[in-house]
């Protein structure tokens, strides 16, 4: 991981970002970390499980595919499908905190601010989208990256509490999948959990209530839908197989 530095339009006034999709661009990956703020999205096109950070806690994961670094999704440098993954387009940027002046206090509105890699293999001087206007104003490109940066930031922050509510409501539930690719190919995805059918259909009504009014009923049962996905990702994996034999 390289430095990140706080982004400005004077040091940082030519840099462009490179928005083509690519193993270059770390976007080889089995399984991405994804959001409850873009379950939505992602339950549309991939299954999402939960498993254990290395940190601790829980973390949403989307399956993007079966072998190691392998994405179904990813042909050369397009990624097929309707909805990437934040953690794919947010790339190179981290949202942060402002630093106050050495024996200064620090503003109680003081904004956000948006970190930049210079070093990622996204940023470029000569190609790509530009990040700042001939101005110094926001380019559209920088605008989408400040509202991936707050779908991350709020997801990740309403993370603890949906697993929380999700484990109360006993939802949470050990899952292992054989998926069988063919007579001479099959995966086995363990250490995941899921959200029990069962105990979704059969929640008391203090849980259901309670659930739904955090917002998290619906989370739960995207992440039920979500299944449905794997057969999808079954027939791209058998195809690109019967294309390489």
């Amino acid at each position: 991981m390289g430095q990140h530095v706080v982004l400005n339009n004077v040091e940082h006034h030519d840099l462009r970002l490179i928005t083509r999709r690519g193993a270059a661009f770390g976007d080889s990956a089995n399984q991405t970390v994804v959001y409850p703020s873009e379950y939505q999205e992602i339950q549309r096109h991939y299954p999402i499980f939960f498993r254990q950070a290395e940190g601790g806690g829980l973390q949403s994961v989307a399956l993007l595919g079966f072998d190691k670094a392998e994405n179904l999704f990813l042909d050369g440098d397009v990624w097929n499908a309707g909805y990437i993954p934040a953690m794919h387009r947010v790339g190179p940027f981290l949202i942060g905190q402002p630093q106050a002046a050495p024996g200064e206090a620090l503003p109680e509105d003081a904004d956000a601010v948006i970190l930049v890699d210079p070093a990622h293999a996204r940023i470029s001087r000569t190609e790509g989208e530009a990040l700042f206007l001939s101005n110094g104003g926001n380019s559209p490109a920088l605008n989408e990256v400040g509202q991936v940066l707050e779908q991350v930031y709020y997801g990740a922050r309403a993370s603890d509490a949906m697993f929380a509510a999700f484990q109360d409501s006993g939802l949470l539930a050990p899952v292992q999948i054989e998926v069988k690719i063919d007579d001479t190919q099959s995966f086995i995805l363990k250490d995941m959990l899921t959200i029990s059918r069962e105990a979704l259909h059969n929640l008391d009504d203090a849980h259901l209530r309670a659930l739904n009014q955090a917002g998290f009923l619906a989370l739960a049962f995207h992440v039920v839908s979500s299944m449905g996905n794997l057969s999808r990702m079954i027939t791209l994996k058998t195809s690109r197989a019967a294309v390489a034999a």
